[in-house]
């Protein structure tokens, strides 16, 4: 099997372009689809300050990665989560990469500057740990991004990753979740832009780009995340996938060229009637924002800032 590109002996094929690489060519393929994606949805510009979210997994550092070898101004934010045998390995790979790539680590720390943890807090508010697991991160990029100075915040959500929240979404017809899931968020007052510079990358190309650059990742699944219904989604997408490649990049793409627009009215009427939370200033709809109703009924302190110094 030859490079697509130079000829020379591949080392990894992408059957959805009927393509295979040798690992120069397949780790520039990687930068010039984060690069296309950002500049397509027009993502964030080459001047602007990026907060990347970082987990220690494969998508996340490989997002990193690529925006720092590319040239944008990107820091990394950790949010430990007090999982048990899952948190502390996943720093670990953050900041080892932190480390190698003399790259600054924001981190944030549920259970000592929040005083909760995921289990807990899922188990006080009533929420499977998933739930509880993505309102706190939202507020924390939320914040961590305002407080330090940040234009915008990207995410490591790859293409398997979208395509499987979309069918998800689109068998309930969960229309105010499809209204969100686009490739940028914009900003808005007590909210930062927020971005997915993976979305024409897999799973399995983020995998063999931290493999072949030698960036040593958390391998092991969140233990909390078992049962999560978007795991199905992926294993039938990963079936149909196997049978007809391209499939999931098509449903995900027609749906950017056809649906993605018609939600954009109802995400920005959701935003009407927001007013900042009485007890940590995020906007919200209600009397106290889910994410202070969660921390306090897990016995935390909502209040407490995110120490994120602007560099």
């Amino acid at each position: 099997m030859k490079c697509k590109v130079c000829r020379r002996p591949a080392v990894v094929d992408v059957r959805r372009h009927n393509a295979a690489f040798c690992s120069d060519c397949f780790l520039g393929h990687c930068r010039a689809q984060v690069e296309r994606a950002v500049k397509e949805h027009r993502m964030m510009g080459p001047d602007e300050r990026v907060l990347v979210a970082v987990s220690g997994g494969k998508d996340s550092l490989a997002l990193w990665d690529i925006l720092l070898d590319i040239g944008y101004q990107a820091d990394g934010l950790y949010i430990g989560l007090g999982i048990a045998g899952y948190s502390q390995p996943s720093g670990e790979h953050a900041r080892a990469f932190a480390a190698a790539r003399q790259a600054h680590l924001v981190e944030v720390d549920l259970p000592s500057d929040f005083g909760y943890d995921v289990k807990t807090g899922a188990a006080a508010d009533r929420r499977v740990p998933c739930s509880a697991c993505g309102l706190s991160k939202r507020h924390v990029f939320d914040r961590a991004a305002l407080d330090g100075g940040y234009d915008v915040v990207a995410t490591g959500h790859n293409l398997d990753d979208e395509a499987a929240v979309l069918l998800g979404n689109v068998l309930r017809w969960d229309v105010a979740y499809l209204a969100r899931q686009r490739p940028v968020l914009p900003g808005g007052e007590g909210f930062p832009r927020k971005v997915k510079p993976l979305v024409k990358l897999g799973e399995r190309e983020t995998a063999a780009y931290c493999v072949l650059k030698g960036l040593d990742y958390q391998v092991e699944e969140c233990p909390m995340s078992a049962g999560n219904r978007h795991l199905g989604y992926k294993e039938a997408l990963n079936a149909i996938e196997e049978r007809s490649p391209g499939t999931k990049a098509a449903f995900y793409n027609g749906f950017l060229d056809r649906g993605s627009a018609l939600g954009a009215e109802l995400c920005q009427d959701e935003r009407e009637g927001l007013h900042p939370c009485p007890s940590c200033a995020a906007p919200t709809t209600a009397a106290v924002c889910a994410f202070c109703k969660l921390v306090e009924r897990a016995g935390g302190d909502p209040r407490r800032r995110i120490p994120v110094t602007a560099l």
